[in-house]
């Protein structure tokens, strides 16, 4: 199988893809797609948000992170998907967990916000109570997850990109049932770092998209 990883930020991304390519396993080539692949330092400093864009954050080629409008994220975002539809891949795996409405795609398209979402909503089904952890602060009145009736919601914030506040927002989600680290840049040693620091079961997002698509294998 043939798989196109698309990610928000640049290529490669060497904190990303190898853990999911050994959690996919054998059986799927990898090509990484980068939506500021090519996108000048200056462009990226223009689409900084203004105090009403909402605001995704990803990761440089140098590592470094960026945050960027929304929209202006999306648009680019739809015309990397429209060059990658001109070639032969058998499934296109979004790596972001915003929410892109009116994506045109065509074939296999695994987004990871629907898998992620699908499975908090699965395996929090009788939860009273569900932590979800966001990059930055600003994200948490953006943030679009929609609980249970009478589920209470409480949402954190860390970087995978920048600082390192993992234990603090760890504790100021360990009063949850189930926590979400709601990212597809945050890592399995910083999952465990929270369930450490929490004691509550934690989701990590990669490894969600990753078990399905190693289900298509």
């Amino acid at each position: 199988m043939r798989a196109a990883f698309v990610t928000i930020g640049q290529t490669p991304r060497t904190d990303l893809v190898p853990e999911m390519a050994a959690l996919v396993g054998a059986g799927v080539t990898i090509t990484e797609f980068g939506v500021l692949d090519g996108v000048s330092d200056e462009e990226i400093a223009r689409a900084a948000p203004g105090e009403e864009d909402e605001r995704l954050v990803t990761r440089l080629r140098d590592g470094s992170q960026v945050v960027a409008r929304k929209t202006w994220i999306q648009q680019r975002l739809q015309q990397s998907l429209d060059r990658i539809a001109q070639s032969d891949f058998d499934l296109v795996v979004l790596l972001c967990t915003g929410h892109f409405p009116n994506l045109q795609t065509r074939g296999l398209f695994l987004e990871a916000q629907a898998i992620v979402d699908h499975a908090v909503l699965a395996f929090g089904s009788g939860a009273t109570s569900i932590g979800v952890m966001v990059p930055v602060e600003e994200q948490i009145q953006e943030f679009n997850f929609q609980a249970r009736a009478g589920q209470r919601l409480s949402v954190s914030h860390a970087s995978p990109y920048a600082e390192s506040r993992f234990a603090d927002a760890a504790r100021e989600l360990a009063d949850v049932d189930l926590i979400v680290m709601h990212c597809i840049g945050y890592t399995e040693a910083m999952r465990k770092e929270v369930a450490t620091v929490s004691g509550r079961p934690v989701l990590l997002a990669r490894r969600l998209v990753a078990g399905a698509v190693a289900q298509l294998v």
